[in-house]
């Protein structure tokens, strides 16, 4: 169970895979409304936000033993009643994010030992060696998942520009910049729907306490991982929005949008525009490394929030209990309802913004009225911090909420 010799690239992979996953490709159908220049904008908004708010966390924890997590920090410093609303979301969020990368990498997986074998796999033996080989991993060790996301995140860098390399080498500024819309086109009206996938799209809450009981309480390492993996995830953001928003122009955005932002139907609407020779099954191998990165990521914060909720040890028996109690439910849910998911994921940003946004900000606040002193690790500036991360919260939550009540406009292409 030894975290063995860890490392500020592994630490990094941990968070860069955790933040790609199959989110990524929701982003520019829920970002075509303010198009590239608002997505831009809305992207930074959130990286930082985000970023500060998991520096908050870190902050809080290191008054904590290593292995703290939500539950410990939480009943503390906010009492049992934000414990209660707080574990909730945390465990909806998790649970389900495990869930939905179990069905769709197992399906992939089903695929792809299907055309190896020569024959139909069934989507069930798919999930389960998806899952078996990960779960071990993250039953094993941090270390492992350490090592195993670096190599899956290299895959993905290689996927990644080896798909979108001609389409950035095309880009065209009208394109881009959306220079022959019609006089009076407006964009800002569409901020609303961008703000909760951009919010998903950034979340690593849950390993921030597991990075610091694996760098052994060293939070400036820790931070630095933070710094490092969520700018590694900016960047292939920002790549991917250039690469698709400036060869498929915004007025032909509409197939895709009705297709929820199917990746097939992406790159059909957009080979119309641009040659995209192998891209479809090159960005299937990409979606299938950031499934997989995202959830051996996603179940260690689970892993670990489980283990400080109940107070398991790091025995192998103590592992073994968290690791029944953190991949049972998802797995039995997926191989009995495989699609179930799809009927509550629209409800994970909203959740999310409780325990990335709001918890953070007032923690934070708690914590340094009641660990004046501490010097180990403190997050930059002050309360203008705490307030822009709450008021970052509250604005995420009522663009989820009115964008759901169709209050506020949805572009439709």
């Amino acid at each position: 169970m030894s975290s063995k010799n860890p490392t500020l690239l592994g630490g990094a992979m941990i968070i860069a895979g955790t933040v790609v996953g199959a989110g990524m490709f929701a982003n520019p159908t829920a970002t075509s409304g303010i198009w590239f220049t608002g997505s831009l904008l809305v992207l930074l908004y959130t990286w930082f936000s985000m970023l500060s708010s998991g520096l908050m966390l870190l902050e809080v924890n290191t008054h904590y033993p290593h292995g703290a997590s939500f539950d410990t920090m939480v009943k503390d410093l906010l009492g049992q009643g934000w414990n209660v609303v707080n574990g909730v979301a945390v465990a909806f969020v998790l649970y389900l994010l495990t869930y939905a990368y179990i069905f769709v990498g197992g399906d992939l997986t089903a695929q792809g030992l299907g055309k190896l074998a020569g024959s139909e796999i069934g989507l069930p033996v798919g999930q389960l060696v998806f899952f078996a080989v990960l779960a071990l991993c993250v039953w094993a060790s941090t270390w492992l998942v350490d090592r195993l996301t670096t190599l899956l995140i290299g895959g993905m860098v290689i996927a990644f520009f080896w798909a979108t390399g001609g389409l950035i080498g095309s880009v065209q500024l009208p394109v881009l910049f959306d220079t022959q819309a019609p006089a009076g086109t407006q964009y800002g009206i569409y901020l609303a729907a961008a703000l909760p996938v951009c919010l998903a799209s950034f979340g690593f809450h849950g390993n921030v306490s597991s990075l610091l009981k694996y760098f052994h309480g060293d939070a400036k390492k820790v931070a630095r991982s933070l710094w490092f993996g969520t700018l590694i995830a900016l960047v292939i953001y920002v790549l991917w929005q250039l690469a698709i928003q400036g060869n498929l122009p915004r007025n032909e955005f509409a197939p895709v949008i009705e297709a929820g932002g199917q990746v097939s139907v992406l790159i059909q609407t957009l080979s119309q525009f641009v040659p995209t020779g192998n891209m479809e099954w090159i960005l299937s191998f990409f979606a299938y490394l950031a499934i997989a990165t995202s959830f051996l990521g996603v179940t260690l914060g689970l892993f670990d929030y489980l283990a400080d909720l109940f107070k398991w040890d790091d025995s192998a028996a103590g592992r073994t209990k968290t690791a029944t109690l953190t991949f049972l439910p998802p797995l039995v849910c997926c191989l009995l309802f495989p699609t179930g998911f799809v009927t509550v994921i629209g409800y994970v940003g909203l959740a999310a913004t409780v325990w990335t946004a709001l918890i953070p900000a007032m923690l934070l606040y708690k914590s340094r009225r009641k660990f004046p002193q501490n010097q180990s690790y403190r997050v930059y500036a002050g309360m203008g911090l705490i307030v822009w991360v709450f008021a970052f919260g509250v604005i995420n939550i009522a663009a989820q909420v009115l964008s759901q009540l169709e209050i506020v406009p949805v572009f439709k292409g």
